[in-house]
């Protein structure tokens, strides 16, 4: 495998938070070389971040204008249009065919660059509208975790958390679902939340009247996912009507019960692929899929490959 160079943009009044995410999920991973570059010139004394603290890098965009992946890791003011030569960087490695990631207010400096022009793209819920209204061009997605458009070389995501489960997606596709979950685990955070899960829910799970009810079943549901569920014996579980339980799963959860499941099951489809021999028609029994035939319906959706090529990228030796 060809090192992949990463390179991650830095800025004055640079959220450190948004600075960290990609270096602590993209440090130490096998092939590939981090660097953190200025996207604008340094002041003397170095670039001063929105917690008041500075930091230093020698590497400039010159740096970056080779690198396989170029991550814009957000933006200062949604009122302030990026400099011309971030921009530029941007335009160039989109044209030679690297990755360009915007995580949060970042998309709006890849839409500044003309990349995201017919393709879909999020950003932070609070900048939906004035994202929107800027850049009517991109196909605005505004409740999503991450977005991937240009068959996965553009990807941007909402703020703060959602930072992360996009580039935890970016380990799942360069390096495999185990790969990926073991850097969630070392961060202590989720291991795999779909990108179109809601980035805003309205209320914490164990707030709402049920949420301790669904909590449990949701525990229950993934540790048995090779049982038949619908979504009338979910509901039945739960002790909730159909109607009910399908309201309050998607206002505690920001999505439906099927998608829910199914990102459960090609979860566990993939982790078995990677970690054990079981042939792929056990594996769709298993994850819940019923049939081989089904499973390789739902992965090439899901991947763009079969679960017997993602076996052979990334199983265990």
């Amino acid at each position: 495998m060809p090192i992949r160079k990463i390179a991650v943009l830095a800025f004055d009044h640079i959220s450190p938070f948004h600075l960290s995410v990609p270096c602590l999920v993209f440090q130490g991973l096998p092939a590939s070389r981090l660097l953190v570059c200025a996207g604008e010139p340094v002041p003397q004394g170095g670039f001063r971040t929105a917690a008041g603290f500075t930091v230093h890098t020698s590497l400039t965009l010159k740096d970056a204008a080779r690198a396989d992946v170029l991550i814009v890791p957000s933006w200062r003011d949604v009122n302030e249009r990026p400099p011309a030569p971030m921009v530029n960087a941007v335009r160039k490695a989109h044209a030679r065919g690297a990755t360009v990631v915007g995580l949060c207010l970042g998309a709006f400096v890849l839409a500044q660059a003309g990349i995201l022009d017919g393709q879909q793209a999020t950003t932070h819920w609070s900048a939906a509208d004035a994202f929107a209204l800027r850049y009517p061009r991109v196909k605005l997605v505004p409740d999503v975790l991450y977005m991937d458009g240009d068959d996965g070389r553009l990807v941007t995501s909402a703020g703060t958390a959602a930072a992360l489960d996009c580039c935890l997606h970016l380990v799942r596709r360069w390096h495999g679902a185990d790969a990926a979950n073991r850097i969630a685990r070392r961060l202590v955070v989720a291991p795999h939340r779909q990108g179109g899960q809601a980035q805003y829910i309205e209320q914490p799970l164990h707030d709402a009247p049920g949420g301790d009810r669904l909590s449990d079943l949701l525990n229950w549901a993934a540790a048995h996912l090779a049982e038949p569920h619908t979504l009338d014996s979910l509901a039945e579980r739960a002790a909730m009507s159909r109607r009910n339980f399908t309201r309050r799963f998607r206002k505690l959860t920001g999505t439906t019960a099927g998608q829910w499941l199914l990102a459960q099951r090609l979860a566990h489809a993939q982790r078995m692929l990677e970690t054990t021999r079981q042939p792929v028609e056990a594996i769709a029994q298993l994850a819940g899929f019923g049939s081989a035939v089904s499973l390789r319906q739902h992965f090439s959706r899901a991947y763009r490959t079969s679960p017997s090529a993602w076996r052979a990228s990334f199983a265990q030796a």
